[in-house]
């Protein structure tokens, strides 16, 4: 079943790709040495203060700045900041690079430090990142270069928030949704709704000006249709927006170059709690055993992925790598569900031990991976129904806890910091507060958590992380399958080409087109 659904995709998209039998290009070709970047949905809102989808997020990785970015290491270094300093366990002090514009020109200060993170103090002013800055009593401007955050109670998780979202200019109002001005690499340009964004090199760079002479971020939904785009050579790179059957044959075709990174991107299966078939713990440990998660990397993400253990992906600081760990073990999770008092009714017959229901999207991935499953889990007597909607109806089901298991995906950079850990699994971080979706409640993984939050060392800090990380492997919330391999497949004649960890645009800027 597995091997001949990637082929059979596989040799649907060398077909289309070998025969060219779909029109491509609209016509209007970038200027020399400009970068086309095909992606696969439109930015939803240009502010960064009020996008945080993919798309939108990643228009904002290239046109402002923030005070700290992720490392290689996935820790927060300086960036709009100079430094971070704690006085005590209850203030931050920002120091900020001088001589940093904006792309209107003035220099970047504290009030526009304090513009942007008192906005998010504000009860009046609705953002999706306010959250982050719940523990924040104040900003404070020192000086024209200094400010100073004051917090309610100890809080070690803080230096990553100020990873994002960027620093705006002070006054910045609605415009910026049609107009962002911030101190990144890009300029705006111009938005073509749903078509296009454009963006010039910001000569004044505090990092240096891009190598290139600008990019064009191209929305193209249709993945078949954005391979041959790039075969053809009307886009010149596309990053992590590919099908893995689709970039093994790009690259079977040897026109293309390909980037490769160990990613984040966590795909798993979340277990609504409530549901009284998936409230005993040994239940959830049957299904973890019975998906075969290495088959899914091997034969349908072609190798694009590795099989993942746990929310905290291998590259974090905080990962434990002794945590419980579930092979495909089908014998064991057969006997799990007897002892759950799930036997089989009738050996190997076609009477099932019980019956779920997995919601998941529309596109052709996640549905032929969950088709996938669903055959794992009927080889130990589970029928499973596969209910597939659009994401905005299924993510309003999820929050409304309308669902038994869910197919869904944690973008890596949400997974850098252990806080994670709270906010997806502490017992007061369901909605809408938090992500707890499957209403998971351990007193003690609560115990753990709050006192990783409170600890001032980062070694006390980690062990307690790593104690919860073993607890909630036990109970499996989630069902880990993949942690994704970022790629960026690109024309021949790109230089420069690298995919960062984060797997964010920020790595655009050094890439180049080779004019003759």
């Amino acid at each position: 079943m597995r091997r001949p659904a990637g082929v059979l995709a596989a040799n649907l998209a060398a077909v289309l790709l070998a025969l060219g039998l779909v029109s491509c290009g609209d016509g209007r070709r970038a200027e020399p040495g400009t970068v086309v970047v095909g992606i696969r949905v439109a930015p939803n809102n240009l502010d960064p203060r009020l996008g945080n989808d993919e798309a939108s997020q990643r228009v904002a990785q290239l046109v402002f700045g923030s005070l700290l970015e992720l490392g290689d290491d996935l820790r927060p270094h300086p960036a709009l900041a100079e430094r971070l300093e704690q006085p005590d366990p209850l203030t931050y002090v920002v120091t900020l690079r001088q001589g940093v514009r904006f792309h209107d020109g003035h220099e970047l200060t504290s009030d526009d430090v304090t513009y942007t993170y008192r906005q998010y103090l504000d009860p009046a002013f609705v953002s999706p990142w306010k959250g982050a800055f719940r523990a924040v009593a104040a900003v404070e401007a020192l000086g024209r270069y200094e400010v100073r955050f004051r917090l309610k109670a100890p809080f070690a998780a803080f230096p990553i928030q100020l990873v994002s979202p960027p620093i705006v200019p002070a006054g910045a109002g609605p415009e910026l949704a049609t107009h962002p001005i911030g101190t990144g690499p890009y300029r705006f340009v111009r938005y073509e709704v749903d078509d296009r964004v454009v963006l010039a090199p910001f000569a004044d760079y505090m990092g240096g000006a891009p190598k290139n002479t600008g990019l064009v971020l191209r929305v193209i939904p249709d993945d078949t249709m954005r391979g041959l785009e790039l075969r053809r050579g009307t886009v010149d790179v596309v990053v992590n927006d590919l099908p893995p059957d689709i970039v093994h044959q790009l690259e079977s075709d040897g026109r293309v170059q390909l980037a490769k990174s160990a990613g984040l991107d966590y795909m798993y299966l979340g277990l609504n709690l409530r549901d009284p078939l998936l409230a005993d713990r040994r239940v959830r440990q049957a299904l973890a055993y019975a998906v075969d998660a290495n088959a899914l990397v091997e034969y349908l993400r072609r190798g694009l992925a590795v099989p993942a253990s746990g929310l905290i992906p291998p590259q974090a600081w905080a990962y434990a790598p002794d945590i419980r760990r579930y092979p495909h073990d089908p014998a064991r999770a057969a006997a799990l569900l007897d002892a759950a008092g799930f036997p089989d009714p009738d050996g190997a017959g076609p009477r099932p031990r019980l019956r779920l229901t997995l919601t998941l999207g529309t596109a052709d991935e996640v549905r032929l991976q969950a088709a996938v499953i669903q055959q794992d889990l009927r080889r130990v007597g589970i029928d499973l129904e596969l209910r597939s909607l659009e994401f905005a109806t299924l993510f309003a089901d999820v929050l409304k806890g309308n669902y038994q298991i869910v197919q869904m995906q944690w973008a890596g950079g949400a997974l850098v910091d252990p806080d994670i850990l709270r906010r997806v699994f502490h017992s007061q971080q369901v909605p809408p507060t938090g992500f707890n979706r499957g209403h998971y409640s351990n007193p003690e993984v609560d115990r753990l958590i709050d006192l990783a939050s409170e600890a001032a060392d980062e070694g006390q800090r980690g062990a307690y992380f790593a104690e919860a990380q073993r607890l909630i492997a036990e109970d499996v919330p989630y069902v880990s399958l993949w942690n994704r391999t970022n790629v960026a497949v690109a024309q021949p004649r790109v230089t420069g080409l690298h995919v960062n960890t984060v797997g964010n645009f920020s790595s655009l800027r050094d890439v180049r087109i080779a004019i003759p």
